[in-house]
């Protein structure tokens, strides 16, 4: 049993009974007051969205096979939306698996993943993914277009408009993504598994939390 908390920008926290993952917690570069890690996992999709604390578990921010508390989690190369092919893989996409179920973060990517990269994301209960566009992270319709691709079971939106939030560039409308995904709409202030999940891919809006 785990429960999903959305705390702005790329920002989630994974709970368990007895753990905590915090993904990208550095929300002061979006004006909001940095997610603690205090005894936390803390994994980045780059290293800008770390806050650097000492009294973390462990800090994932990179490739590779971890396995800490009750995560088991897999780092995957990625390039970043804004940069070239010849700029290399610049950001990092992770599958965490929390029991019997797998949950994509994908972070500021390209629209484009090779085969392999889909190979390691697998098959994914949920995914957790930028929705806001502006040249920045996935738009609606790419956002949409890799959500079939992956075909998770449940997908949660991040890093789209907000009044509170002051994004580098400006965020799309959530409601863009909603209609470009058109797929039913779950709205809570935090998904907590259910059993079983629904066959066909359902959008979960997770409200804001605020520090």
């Amino acid at each position: 049993m785990f429960e999903i908390e959305y705390k702005g920008g790329n920002s989630v926290i994974i709970s368990t009974k007895k753990a905590k993952l915090v993904v990208d917690p550095k929300i002061s570069i979006v004006g909001q007051k940095d997610v603690s890690t205090k005894g936390a996992v803390e994994i980045v999709t780059e290293d800008r969205f770390s806050v650097k604390n000492p009294d973390i578990t462990l800090l994932i921010n990179g490739p590779g096979e971890y396995g800490v508390a009750d995560f088991d989690i897999l780092g995957i190369p990625a390039r970043r939306h804004i940069d070239s092919e010849n700029e290399g893989l610049k950001t990092t996409m992770y599958r965490v698996e929390v029991g019997d179920s797998r949950i994509g973060i994908v972070g500021n990517i390209d629209h484009i993943l090779s085969d392999e990269q889909l190979e390691q994301l697998g098959v994914l209960d949920i995914l957790i993914i930028p929705v806001g566009g502006g040249g920045y992270t996935l738009d609606a319709a790419a956002a949409a277009g890799l959500v079939r691709m992956i075909s998770p079971k449940v997908v949660i939106p991040v890093h789209y408009s907000d009044k509170q939030l002051k994004y580098e560039v400006p965020q799309d409308e959530l409601s863009l993504f909603v209609t470009e995904l058109g797929a039913p709409v779950e709205v809570t202030t935090k998904f907590k598994l259910k059993q079983p999940l629904a066959l066909q891919t359902s959008l979960v809006v997770v409200e804001i939390t605020r520090s």
